[in-house]
Parts: C-alpha cells; structure tokens; sequence
C-alpha cells in the first residue's frame, strides 16, 4: 500500500538531509569501488531532447522554460540523458568503454506539489556504462551493483521486475508485416490501450478506411498518384488544398501532413496484418510469468506460430545466468511481456527494484539498456550502453518503514 503525504509533509529537517548524505556516501562508495567515475552534468539541459526521447509521460511532468536569447530548456528530468551527452562529448569519436556514475537532483512535475515517495525535486544515484566488450555480462553487473547498494543503505526486503524489449522488438521483426507498422508499434509498446487499437486497425484497415471521410480519401489516392506523377507529394497536397480553399492550421508542416497521408493511404492498400499474428503480440504484452520460466512460456506461445526468436530468448536465458553468478537471487522475480519501464528510450534488459513500504508505482531503482538513446543523441553511432539509477529519498524512506 502507497504511504501517501502532502507536500506540508516532505521533511527538510537536519536529520534527512544529514541521513540521505550517509546512504549517498554508501552508495557512491560501492559504485566507485567498481570502477565507475564520478560525474557531474549540468542541471539545465536542451529541452528537445527529453521531450523526443524520454516519453509521453516524463515529457508532461518536465520543466521547460526560454532564455533571454530564445533558447528552449529544461530542468533535467533525469540524468542518464545528461550523461549520454557527456560520454559522447568525451568518447563518443573513439566509441570507447566508460564507466561513469553520478548523485544529483532532478526535477519532475507533481501535482499539489508531491509527496515523500513522490517529491518534486529529488536526487537520484545512478550508473552508466557505455559501449561494454560483453553488454550481457554488463547488464548483470548493473543490476547487481544496485540491489548491493539499496541493501548496502539498509534495506533487505525488495523485489525485483523484469523485462525485455529485445523479446519485443525480435518478435516484431519475425512477424510479416510493414516496416511503418513495426514503427507504430513499438511507439505504442508503452501504451497498452493505444497499442491494442492500434493492432485492431492493422487487423482491419478497410473499417479503419470506411470511418474516414469520402473526400479525405480521394484526396489522399489523388495526391499519391500526383506524388507518382511529379515525384513531389508535397506539391500535390498544396495544389489540392489551394485548389479547395482549404486554411492549414496548427504545428504540423506541410511535409508532416504529407507523410502522414501518405503512410495513410499505404495502410488502406497493405494486406491486413494476420489475426493469428496480433492475437500473439497481445499474447506476450500480457504475459506474466516467474523470470526463471519466461523463456519456457514465450516459447509455448510460439509453438504452433511458426515465428521464432531463439537468438533473443538465449540471451535472456544467458543475461539470467550472469546475474545469478553476480548474487543476485532471481527466484521471486516477476517477468512481464509488456513491462518497459515509462522511459521510452530502453531497447533491451529493463528492471526495477521494488518495495511494499512504497508501492509498486513508486520503484526504489530502476534501470536497462538503451542502446537507441546513444544512437539518437550522437547522430547515428552504434554504440551499447546500459545503466542504473536509485531514487534516494524513496529508498530512505522504505529503509525508515515508510516515515520520515
């Protein structure tokens, strides 16, 4: 059960601060001792970057503002952002491995102005590591480094939850479908509803069709056979919208709306996606099953399919494997198809650290890979990288029974 507190409630006193600087010494200690460099980025950030790429919520509850000289900002939201741009800034010509850690605050949006497991202004502690020789052996190493260090600070009842969007992405990849549709869904993934209607339209794209207007879909197939015509789709949707007198308003270009119209018109001539195939991607977002036999599960979705993603599930066995051989005891832990964390930026191994003092909603860590961040940020690099952070005051405050 959630302890909830209203913002009268947040403690400042002596005794907090001066108790969240002890846990932050065990914590930054035991990061340093595995080699791992202290870092420290800059608080205000370039806003465009978390509002691309960390996500529908996080983006709601980021602080934005504009400079004097018209630059649009951000109050970090989190940290691994900061610290993929100061890898990158550093390493990132020579791609080489790096192990960075860090302590600092962060900002996010919470109404009526939060609450102990949920403050507005809080510090997280967290690691980084870029471009590993071994990625799965650096995966076990990161998840072990964090539950040493929350029960390093005190705390010895936690649970783990597992994920993988690997599975996901790999099970997308084997299934027959347009490369659009594979995009759409995976921008979907973190949204269970939308990506539900969503796979109802790919299953059905003429009903989709029939619930738009007539005269939007003939303008759609003539600006396609204009665009084949002239090789300009964009020249053909400015002709037919000042031949009509139509006003364009909002944010959206005139090449945004021609894309989309577009991939709109080449959803209602693709074959439909196979039933069977969006009954089995609904299948494995629902899944939950113990992680020690998530594999075992996956597989008996698969069996009558004639997918298979036996590279992708071996490496979920092998990451396993590492993390016992690390200490960490995955005997109780969670394994669920369609957990990735609210982050939108993870591609692979995705965890958090949990505590019934706080609630479920308020993980103690949490962590994964993202390679796709590196990738996004440098401008096409190719580089893994995999990292950790702990929300401290949730962690003293599970450490303190749920009081401050």
């Amino acid at each position: 059960m959630d302890h909830l507190y209203s913002a009268a409630d947040l403690p400042t006193s002596s005794r907090w601060i001066e108790a969240l600087g002890r846990q932050a010494t065990i914590i930054t200690s035991i990061f340093a001792r595995a080699g791992f460099e202290p870092i420290a980025p800059a608080v205000i950030q370039p806003a465009d970057l978390f509002l691309d790429l960390i996500g529908e919520d996080l983006r709601a509850r980021t602080y934005v503002f504009t400079d004097p000289d018209g630059a649009e900002l951000c109050l970090r939201p989190d940290l691994t952002i900061p610290a993929t741009r100061l890898y990158l800034d550093r390493f990132g010509d020579e791609g080489k491995p790096a192990r960075l850690s860090y302590n600092g605050v962060v900002f996010r949006y919470q109404r009526a102005g939060g609450s102990l497991a949920r403050p507005r202004e809080f510090r997280q502690a967290g690691i980084e590591y870029f471009a590993p020789d071994a990625p799965a052996q650096a995966e076990a190493e990161i998840l072990a480094l964090s539950v040493e260090s929350i029960r390093a600070a005190g705390l010895r009842a936690c649970t783990l939850r597992i994920g993988d969007l690997g599975i996901f992405e790999a099970l997308l990849s084997a299934i027959d479908m347009p490369e659009r549709w594979r995009r759409q869904l995976k921008h979907h993934f973190w949204h269970p509803p939308a990506f539900r209607r969503q796979l109802q339209k790919l299953m059905k794209p003429e009903e989709f069709g029939r619930s738009l207007a007539a005269p939007l879909l003939a303008a759609m197939e003539a600006a396609r056979r204009e665009a084949a015509r002239h090789g300009d789709a964009v020249a053909a949707l400015e002709r037919h919208i000042e031949a009509r007198g139509i006003s364009v308003s909002g944010t959206r270009t005139l090449e945004e709306i021609a894309l989309q119209l577009e991939g709109l018109s080449a959803d209602l001539r693709s074959p439909p996606l196979d039933p069977r195939s969006a009954l089995l991607l609904d299948a494995y977002l629902k899944l939950a099953t113990p992680a020690r036999g998530a594999t075992e599960a996956i597989r008996g979705l698969l069996k009558t399919t004639g997918v298979e993603i036996d590279a992708a599930l071996d490496c979920f066995d092998e990451r396993l494997k590492l993390t016992a051989q690390e200490g960490v005891d995955l005997s109780d832990a969670p394994f669920s198809g369609g957990f990735g964390r609210q982050f939108e930026y993870y591609t692979g191994f995705v965890f958090e650290i949990l505590s019934p003092i706080v609630g479920e909603a308020a993980p103690l860590a949490g962590g994964g890979r993202y390679d796709r961040l590196v990738e996004e940020i440098s401008g096409g690099k190719s580089i893994t990288a995999v990292g950790s952070a702990i929300h401290t005051e949730r962690l003293l405050l599970a450490v303190r029974g749920g009081r401050p």
